[in-house]
């Protein structure tokens, strides 16, 4: 039975419900339990720094509930969509109410929906990589799949990385240069992709271009079908289910680099280049995200079955309360600057006003 706990991830959908359901002040009632009921049960639960080992671990890694856990976020994901894109677009709501329930969705998008498919995006199944690419879509990140998997896993914790945030960078800067980065090395590598295998821009192997119908194809249904109200609703929060990423990217690998070896190419990535956290809620309402260190030392390793290292850079609190605490950038830099190896902080390093360095 404890294999369920994972379910807890689909509080965060059942928050979202009882915001619609209620209205009123209830309408951010998602927010306030993601980042502050949260990480409050953060500091009360203890840690967990178990692994699984032996015949357990094999037996974890084989089972299938854990893959059907993450599957079911797919129906809930796009029902809670459309009947949220459909009651917002009938019912009589105030504006506050609107963006409460924006911010809702948003969140979930972010964290149902992105999370889920970055855990799928790196399964071996065609199946389940579509699955994930799927979860992208409402989020408008489906460019997401190209630069994590064949981007940001090479270049992780380097200054090629759009998804490391860099030493005193702020996290409203690292949304803008990490969105924009993003995208523009997605078309990048998928051109790369293209011309290593002879074909041209119009192919139908070319899946930024595909990713692109798709999501114009997406918001186009929505306003045949939901109107104007809708269509900006869901922009909206498919923009809060991006940065909802980014804010995790943030903190998943802030200040954090890789060295320069002598011949001129960066170390191999190891356990020490990601932010690691053992705090149990978060552990779970992310399935796993939090041992970060592990998932990039290997990527194809199962959630369920990721391990903590020792070495591995802790964070002081778990991922949703360290979200939160990005947000006021004085209090970040002070808690999570000393932290960060000094031979690091010169690989790493940003302008004080939070801009990225030249060069």
């Amino acid at each position: 039975m404890k294999d369920l706990k994972y379910l807890a991830a689909l509080t965060l959908p059942l928050s979202a419900v009882i915001g619609l359901y209620i209205q009123g002040i209830w309408s951010f009632f998602t927010p306030f339990y993601a980042f502050v009921l949260i990480p409050i049960l953060e500091l009360l639960l203890p840690h967990d720094e178990s692994n699984y080992e032996g015949a357990e671990r094999e037996d974890k890694a084989k089972s299938k509930l854990f893959d059907w856990m993450l599957y079911l976020n797919i129906p809930i994901v796009f029902g809670l969509l459309g009947y949220t894109l459909w009651f917002v677009s009938t019912a009589f709501l105030t504006k506050y109410e609107l963006v409460g329930l924006m911010i809702s969705l948003g969140i979930v998008l972010g964290t149902n929906g992105i999370n889920v498919a970055h855990e799928l995006g790196h399964r071996q199944t065609t199946v389940e990589r579509h699955l994930g690419k799927l979860l992208l879509l409402p989020s408008h990140y489906m460019h997401f799949y190209i630069e994590h998997n064949f981007g940001h896993h090479a270049n992780a914790a380097t200054k090629e990385d759009p998804a490391t945030a860099r030493y005193n960078q702020t996290v409203y800067s690292f949304w803008f240069t990490s969105v924009i980065r993003q995208y523009i090395s997605a078309w990048k590598l998928q051109l790369k992709l293209l011309k290593g295998n002879n074909e041209g821009f119009l192919t139908l192997n070319n899946d930024m271009l595909w990713y692109s119908i798709l999501q114009l194809a997406y918001l186009a249904g929505i306003y045949l079908y939901f109107g104007t109200i809708g269509l900006l609703f869901a922009i909206g929060a498919g923009i809060i289910g991006f940065l909802m990423l980014e804010t995790v990217n943030y903190i998943e690998h802030y200040g954090l680099s890789r060295l320069k070896l002598p011949s001129g190419r960066y170390e191999r990535v190891r356990e020490v280049h990601s932010w690691n956290s053992n705090h149990v809620m978060g552990r779970i309402v992310l399935y796993e995200l939090t041992r970060h260190s592990d998932h990039h030392y290997k990527s194809s390793k199962k959630y369920q079955i990721l391990d903590y290292h020792d070495i591995s850079p802790q964070m002081p609190f778990g991922y949703p309360t360290s979200m939160v605490l990005s947000l006021v950038p004085p209090l970040w830099f002070s808690l999570m600057n000393p932290r960060i190896p000094d031979e690091m902080k010169q690989q790493s390093h940003t302008p004080s006003d939070g801009t990225p360095a030249l060069g």
